[in-house]
């Protein structure tokens, strides 16, 4: 029997509110399938399986607020029949945590508000899934209603962000690098490339850096990984989170997948695509849990640079500045230039100085290479 639980969509996540299933018991279901819509603090999220099965039965109902790591329904695994079903090897999803073997089960948000509120959460009694101790069994036994009117999603947003960046700064040693990048070729090279295309098939600046990033990551691996349970882990493929800014306040940073490997048109279209479907609520799991590295780009709002915070569980981010006319040296003469700082905050644990340096040097070379990303 396959357990198919509520995996962690991000750093920020500890619980999530099931919405809808998408399959009932009997259906057939494939890796990458939707199989429910989950509503984070951020967005509304499809949640795809990550196994192949038969769903043998929906053990939460839609409304339910549940913490991450709940089991949500059971699948049968291929060939398996009902009254086979054996007691179990748990399939985890990724970013699941193991469940407490010792411990009343308390979800992480509840534990906190336990702490808050001075209540010992071990002698609450749990009324979530499989007796789960939520926010609202610590509230009530601390004497305080639980709130009857809809959460403020802004502030649940902030609240989200603050956790994670919290321990983000807590948790790693960043350490900071910039780099003046002279973009005369790249913008001349994109605007002549624009020229020949429709106003609907033009690329944006931002692609190329994207693409630029991903390639140089090629030969930084210790930039591109996850830091899990003391150690890191590197990542063979590329899967840039790209940071988007979201109408009602927030940010969300789904990835990209495979970003070397794409064209710039394809890219185009992949970014366009996510930044439509982040800003509709309408994005799918495995995108916020892919990301191997983070860029954030805030040239639209006219900053001259920016040094990110990291997001854990990755080791690295990238950021752009505006990209425009400054003070450049050429053959002795000051002349005016196209320039744009890019920046890399990197987790010291995982890598160095000179490591972080040498990848800025190779992101510059080329971005001065448009012809070749």
């Amino acid at each position: 029997m396959i357990e198919f639980k509520l995996p962690s969509l991000g750093a920020d996540m500890d619980e999530g509110k099931l919405l809808a299933w998408k399959v009932k018991p009997g259906d057939g279901v494939k890796k990458g399938d939707v199989v429910a819509i989950v509503d984070t603090t951020k967005a509304a999220v499809d949640v795809e399986s990550w196994q192949e099965g038969t769903v043998h039965e929906l053990l939460v109902e839609p409304g339910t607020t549940i913490p991450v790591g709940t089991v949500l329904a059971r699948f049968l695994a291929p060939g398996e029949k009902p009254g086979e079903a054996a007691p179990a090897a748990a399939t985890e999803a990724p970013g699941a945590p193991a469940p407490a073997r010792d411990r009343k089960p308390v979800s992480p948000a509840a534990r906190r508000r336990a702490t808050e509120l001075g209540v010992d959460p071990d002698t609450v009694e749990g009324t979530g899934p499989h007796g789960v101790v939520t926010i609202e069994d610590i509230e009530r036994t601390a004497g305080k209603p639980a709130p009857g009117a809809p959460p403020d999603r802004a502030a649940e947003m902030r609240k989200a962000i603050a956790a994670a960046m919290s321990r983000s700064k807590r948790e790693i040693p960043h350490y900071y690098l910039a780099e003046t990048i002279p973009m005369l070729r790249a913008t001349d090279w994109l605007a002549a490339e624009n020229a020949k295309r429709p106003l609907t098939g033009r690329i944006l600046m931002a692609v190329l850096q994207l693409k630029a990033v991903a390639l140089a990551l090629k030969g930084f691996p210790d930039l591109n990984g996850t830091w899990r349970e003391g150690l890191y882990q590197p990542s063979q493929a590329v899967h840039l989170g790209v940071a988007i800014s979201l109408r009602q306040g927030g940010l969300v940073a789904p990835a990209i997948r495979d970003v070397p490997e794409l064209t710039l048109d394809d890219l185009m279209k992949s970014l366009a695509d996510l930044v439509k479907r982040a800003r509709a609520g309408s994005l799918k799991s495995s995108e916020m849990s892919d990301p191997t590295i983070t860029v954030t780009n805030l040239g639209e709002a006219g900053v001259e640079s920016t040094f990110a915070v990291i997001y854990p569980p990755q080791a690295a981010i990238v950021g752009f500045g505006r990209v425009a006319p400054r003070p450049w040296v050429e053959e002795g003469a000051v002349i005016a230039r196209p320039t744009v700082v890019a920046t890399l905050s990197a987790d010291h644990r995982v890598s160095d100085g000179h490591r972080g340096a040498a990848f800025l040097a190779d992101l510059s070379r080329r971005l001065q290479e448009p012809e070749n990303l």
